[in-house]
């Protein structure tokens, strides 16, 4: 019941609450941005949502027009990140049009993140238990964000996504944003060490909870 309907209801009333409370801070940090450097104030990037589909993620953009030329992965000494960049990266300010995705039912407040169409490797190269992670609406928030969230492995970071799927509970998603609370405002893990995909196999095993 709750993975059918209460958490869609939920979502709903969450992404309203959070655009009429958070309309202020995202036109201020719309200002910002475009004070800062030329360009969009929104970043819209093709994602893979819930059974495979593809939707538009909004985000702040934090970064230069036209840097996702350059790679996929940025960290503290990225230049192509402005200087108000930074600070809604820091803050995940960055992340606040998302509540619009909820609104529209591309995205949950929690979920599996959504992966780029073709990073960390496109749909048709995802193993049957892989695909699995597409069996619910992706999240702002998840599992594997609050076991690491930029700084684990991708082939881990789909089986955390896939445990997720298989132990979806109202109290499972209250456990994951009291998590996130703490992992945003300590800005833990809020940076990619570097490429987070490796090329062996991983063995296709429901994960244990870790992290307990």
């Amino acid at each position: 019941m709750y993975r059918h309907f209460f958490k869609r209801f939920i979502d709903i009333i969450i992404s309203l609450i959070g655009i009429l409370v958070g309309g202020i801070p995202m036109l201020i940090v719309a200002l910002l941005i475009k004070l800062d450097s030329p360009g969009p104030v929104l970043f819209k990037q093709v994602r893979l949502g819930k059974n495979g589909k593809q939707f538009h993620i909004y985000k702040f953009r934090s970064m230069c027009v036209g840097a996702e030329r350059s790679g996929v992965y940025s960290d503290k000494q990225d230049k192509r990140v402005t200087k108000v960049g930074k600070f809604i990266r820091a803050t995940s300010l960055d992340e606040l049009p998302q509540f619009f995705n909820i609104l529209k039912g591309d995205m949950s407040l929690i979920g599996p993140r959504p992966p780029l169409t073709y990073h960390p490797w496109p749909l048709e190269e995802y193993t049957d238990f892989q695909r699995r992670m597409f069996e619910v609406r992706p999240g702002i928030t998840g599992w594997a964000q609050v076991h690491g969230r930029k700084d684990v492995e991708w082939h881990h970071r789909i089986e955390l996504s896939v445990w997720y799927v298989d132990h979806l509970s109202f109290w499972l998603d209250i456990k994951i944003m009291f998590k996130t609370v703490f992992k945003v405002l300590s800005n833990a893990d809020n940076e990619n060490k570097g490429e987070t995909v490796v090329k062996e196999e991983q063995s296709e095993q429901t994960p244990v909870e870790s992290g307990k």
